[in-house]
């Protein structure tokens, strides 16, 4: 963190910080300074503020320990992810010896549908913490109960560690369905970034079982390959909030042997068969290092014939869904998110026998 920064109170940070994004359209555009564009997409001025911020504070995961990283993904949450929603119930609880968090919007009856959400942070940073309000942001938006799963974590518990884990988070919520409040038949499985991977794995590895798999797969700018550079890793590799360096630095804790890379398990694009996945919402941003792999998963989903929602957000950044303080266009992309993840479990429902 700058010196400057770090001689601030935490408290105080974060007023300014939420004050700075109150302040008039218009005032937050100023600041922001000259529109950046690139490939024909304008760059939200808020998040061009932001980074701006993220820059002056010296947030780079790359060059810290992984344990200094968590710290400072748990320290900057409250800075970007808003004002914390208070629509939804909490509950903690453990899913096969984990920790994880129930999220149900107030008043919602049981059985109802579930989403199985597990948060980004390139397999080593992130916790139910620093995605605590994008969960209860799904929540609400979408009406229906989440399931937050704190999965172990890269270079501790490295490959396949994370992967067992949310299988075996899925297969919990199946298995346990009645004491979560769920409808066992509208189980889905979410995530972003390394967690939006996790989820893309989950779904390949339970077709292969031969089932049961999730009903839904709600995908934001997922890793899908870790064997190749791509344009837009070259693009928005620096300077873009997630960065070259950190990509390759998440990638050595999580799998240090290149050649497991391949693994689908890993890389769920290089997988033969991916006719086994639910239908899916794919959302990428426009200046972000993963978009083309992320749009690629769902060029291969379309042909294994596979009902598929690419949306990208040529606005925006990687890691939009923990910004939902910071200017309406990360916010209004996650809502956008959450409506297709209730449209998903009804048109689920509708297609279950005896429904």
């Amino acid at each position: 963190m700058a010196p400057v920064l770090d001689r601030i109170p935490r408290r105080w940070l974060v007023g300014a910080v939420r004050g700075l994004f109150q302040l008039p359209k218009p005032v937050r555009g100023l600041l922001a300074g000259r529109p950046l564009r690139s490939e024909g997409q304008q760059l939200d001025p808020d998040l061009k503020l932001l980074l701006a911020l993220v820059k002056l504070e010296g947030y780079e995961p790359s060059s810290s320990t992984p344990q200094r990283a968590r710290e400072l993904i748990d320290e900057n949450a409250p800075l970007t992810v808003g004002s914390t929603i208070r629509s939804v119930e909490v509950r903690e609880l453990t899913v096969d010896g984990r920790p994880a968090r129930l999220y149900t919007p107030i008043g919602l009856a049981a059985p109802s549908p579930l989403l199985v959400y597990y948060h980004g942070g390139g397999w080593v940073v992130g916790s139910l913490d620093s995605h605590d309000n994008t969960c209860r942001f799904l929540a609400e938006g979408s009406g229906a109960r989440v399931l937050s799963v704190d999965y172990r974590l890269a270079p501790e518990h490295p490959f396949p560690a994370a992967v067992d884990d949310a299988v075996a988070a899925f297969d919990h919520a199946l298995g346990h369905a009645a004491e979560l409040g769920a409808d066992p038949g509208l189980v889905a499985v979410g995530g972003d970034s390394a967690g939006g991977n996790l989820a893309a794995v989950v779904c390949h590895q339970t077709a292969l079982r031969g089932g049961p798999t999730p009903a839904f797969a709600l995908l934001f700018y997922p890793v899908t390959d870790l064997t190749v550079r791509r344009a837009t890793r070259d693009r928005y590799g620096k300077g873009f909030f997630l960065t070259d360096a950190d990509i390759s630095y998440f990638a050595d804790n999580y799998v240090a042997d290149h050649a497991t890379r391949a693994d689908p398990r890993c890389s769920v694009l290089l997988a033969e068969d991916l006719s086994g996945f639910p239908p899916t919402y794919l959302a990428t941003a426009g200046f972000d290092p993963l978009r083309d792999e992320g749009e690629e998963l769902a060029t291969r989903l379309r042909a294994a014939g596979v009902a598929v929602a690419l949306r990208r957000h040529p606005n925006l950044i990687h890691g939009f869904v923990s910004f939902l303080g910071i200017g309406p266009a990360s916010r209004e992309a996650t809502a956008e998110a959450a409506g297709a993840l209730r449209a998903g479990f009804a048109v689920a429902a509708s297609k279950a026998p005896g429904r």
